[in-house]
């Protein structure tokens, strides 16, 4: 973000050029590595509602930890493309020096959006569309779930909708303007002139993210709490502290999670 925070200060590509590549690399697999972060929690969701008994019979935390760092390798080495375009043909002499532009990660020769916009293509498919209809199929279903079940608490099952519905709205205002972008490439062949517009949406994940994950689960949310707690205990004057823990840092307890599902889907 710094980095790219100085080049739309100048308007243009100032800084080390090694750092273009770099910056676009993280960038990129982090957008990605975050769709995939939001398809496994709603997959988690709908085992948890529609499996209730296998999914907490089966849940243990190494899955989650394999399941994270197969996400981060899979989007880092697709993403690595950046550093195969910024340096293809690095040596022929009749094509400009990259680190000699102020641009940067915009101009493409053709031979460069002969390789470029059909892998575009296929990142739109791999982190995009197949996740958004992985997470339509599990939302809905669990939409469904929740619906037919009266022993739910209707506090609990409305909050879940929300956040299904939630979900859903952040794939398709953060996510889908971007990877249309890249399917429009492909059939343009060109590199789509509103696409930089377009990746802007993508940054909000950043912001909507935290709230994602915290309203998912109530172990995060008492460990938050607890934090928070924490904090106050430390920085505050003994005479503040029992006006700060008040019950908003007791929310989320243990006894709210009276059925099996609850942990991973409210």
């Amino acid at each position: 973000m710094p980095f790219r925070m100085v080049e739309a200060a100048n308007m243009k590509w100032t800084l080390p050029y090694f750092l273009c590549p770099l910056s676009g690399f993280i960038f990129y697999s982090v957008i990605a590595n975050s769709v995939l972060h939001l398809t496994a929690i709603s997959v988690e969701r709908y085992l948890g509602v529609a499996y209730p008994i296998k999914y907490k019979l089966k849940r243990n935390p190494r899955s989650a930890l394999i399941a994270c760092i197969l996400f981060s390798v899979v989007s880092m080495a697709h993403c690595s493309i950046v550093y195969v375009m910024q340096y293809h043909n690095y040596f022929n002499p009749n094509i400009t020096d990259p680190s000699k532009r102020n641009t940067c990660y915009e101009e493409f020769t053709d031979e460069q959006l002969k390789i470029l916009l059909p892998f575009r293509l296929e990142l739109s498919v791999v982190f995009f569309y197949i996740p958004f209809l992985i997470c339509c199929f599990c939302y809905i279903q669990c939409i469904c779930i929740l619906s037919r079940l009266s022993n739910v608490n209707a506090k609990k099952r409305y909050r879940a909708i929300r956040m299904a519905l939630g979900t859903l709205l952040v794939f398709v205002i953060c996510f889908m303007p971007f990877n249309i972008s890249h399917v429009e490439g492909f059939v343009t062949n060109q590199s789509s002139k509103w696409r930089q517009p377009a990746l802007l949406t993508s940054t909000l994940n950043a912001c909507l993210d935290p709230f994602i994950f915290y309203f998912s689960s109530s172990a995060l949310r008492e460990t938050f709490n607890k934090v928070l707690q924490g904090l106050a205990k430390r920085l505050l004057l003994p005479c503040c502290r029992s006006a700060l823990c008040c019950p908003l840092f007791n929310r989320g307890k243990p006894d709210e999670r009276t059925q099996s599902s609850d942990d991973s889907i409210l």
